[in-house]
């Protein structure tokens, strides 16, 4: 039998027979055969040595040519608490291995689990990188799967508050009214009716004489919709309209962890867009930091204002480049489903690299049209513009990334992601729940660009 301490090799085969040989004995094969394994994606089966001692699993992996890069994913998702060793028809080992490692999570932090599955990793294996982008996307999902009492407001800057001293990084924080001092009004206008003050935080960290790179992420902790307020299946999830910020703090790891050479500044507008007498309402019209005055259109479109006076912020120091993440709208679901988020761009130059790198790491975007021509459709007769398009209900996602481009114009590039940060069913290296889209697409452009 088995030890717990021992390791346990799962080899990964095709549906290609004649590749078998090359790992397994004739004897392994035939009792595959005989199990009615062909090598489908997700299979997995226990094998046993010749003494019929369990020893090893052989997984599936169908098609090499039609493979999510994240395939091993379902087998981590799979197994019971061991350690692993991966062999077979891997062509990509440090991929793999990080695909084994999200596959493998779990959030329980209310619901005691004693799982623990464990890698060994070969001397093939970019260990670092593996490491790194595994506690980049689980340092996104922990958080957007913390239950809202918990992670509100208050909870979320003690996260950043830690996440910063872990990170060396420099943390300033504009909250309650100081943010209408310090000329911040849409973000204390969204945040004022909630218990917890809104807040904006504004982290930095590498030397001044870098590139200088931006990230911007929505932080709204819990999303009633205000007092154009949400039906209750669609608040259910809600918890996870900060998911924006919980991703690009996971970006930021990595560029921190891998010492990239860039002066990086994250920018999180934390708010909870909450109903009590002083909210805001549909109707208003609110200054904001750019100048502009904006006419809102519906409370259940907060995202963007929060996110529009962080923007106008980051734009000011003409930053080579502004990435915003943010779970915006529900236009990009419909247009998109929940697992390809949209990347909104017009320096084509970026966008092929994003395109490139999402593909090869299993983090896949999807590029949509910045439309001119909608952009007057955000037209208002009393306020310079209005957030939403309320006679025009097409297009939200774009237009709600043109509304947004409105407040960068500084910036040498300006790349905003819609995204889910959700798997709703669970996906390759993507457990059901919340999850990371758009770290590892950006961090490889990133690296690729300002790697030391």
């Amino acid at each position: 039998m088995k030890k717990k301490t021992d390791i346990i090799k799962i080899f990964c085969l095709s549906d290609k027979y004649n590749k078998w040989d090359k790992y397994l004995k004739n004897r392994q094969i035939d009792y595959l055969k005989a199990t009615g394994f062909s090598g489908v994606k997700g299979e997995l089966v226990p094998l046993s040595d010749e003494k019929g001692n369990f020893y090893a699993y052989a997984f599936g992996i169908g098609h090499k040519e039609n493979n999510s890069p994240l395939i091993l994913g379902l087998a981590s998702a799979k197994l019971n608490s061991s350690k692993y060793q991966l062999e077979g028809e891997i062509e990509n080992p440090t991929l793999s291995a990080l695909a084994f490692n999200l596959g493998a999570y779990s959030f329980d932090e209310y619901k005691k689990s004693n799982k623990k599955i464990e890698l060994e990793y070969s001397k093939t294996i970019d260990v670092s990188e593996v490491k790194r982008l595994t506690k980049a996307a689980f340092i996104a999902r922990d958080l957007i799967n913390a239950p809202p009492n918990i992670l509100g407001p208050n909870g979320f800057e003690e996260e950043l508050q830690k996440f910063a001293k872990q990170n060396k990084m420099q943390i300033k924080i504009i909250a309650g009214d100081e943010l209408l001092k310090q000329n911040f009004p849409m973000i204390h206008a969204v945040g004022r009716a909630s218990s917890q003050a809104p807040r904006l935080l504004d982290l930095s960290w590498g030397k001044n004489s870098d590139p200088k790179v931006t990230l911007v992420g929505k932080g709204v902790t819990f999303d009633s919709g205000g007092l154009d307020i949400k039906h209750a299946a669609g608040m259910m999830l809600m918890k996870k309209d900060m998911g924006g910020a919980a991703n690009v703090l996971g970006l930021a790891h990595a560029i921190i962890d891998a010492k990239l050479k860039v002066n990086l500044r994250v920018l999180l507008p934390i708010v909870e867009n909450a109903i009590s007498g002083n909210a805001f309402r549909p109707g208003d019209i609110l200054p904001s930091r750019l100048g502009l005055n904006v006419e809102i259109g519906n409370t259940d479109a907060e995202g963007r204002l929060i996110l529009a006076d962080a923007l106008a912020l980051a734009d000011e120091q003409s930053p080579e480049l502004i990435i915003d993440m943010a779970t915006l709208t529900g236009a990009a679901r419909i247009a998109l489903g929940p697992d390809l988020p949209p990347l909104y761009c017009d320096d084509d130059e970026l966008v092929q690299e994003m395109l490139k790198a999402g593909k090869y790491w299993g983090d896949e975007l999807w590029h949509m049209p910045l439309y001119q021509p909608y952009d007057e459709k955000l037209n208002s007769k009393i306020a310079d513009i209005n957030h939403i398009t309320p006679s025009f209900p097409f297009a939200g996602s774009i237009t709600a990334a043109l509304f947004l481009k409105r407040f960068v114009s500084r910036a040498k590039s300006y790349a905003h992601l819609d995204i889910f940060a959700w798997s709703p069913s669970g996906l390759a290296g993507r457990p059901q729940g919340g999850t990371d889209h758009g770290i590892r697409a950006t961090y490889q452009v990133l690296k690729d660009r300002y790697g030391a």
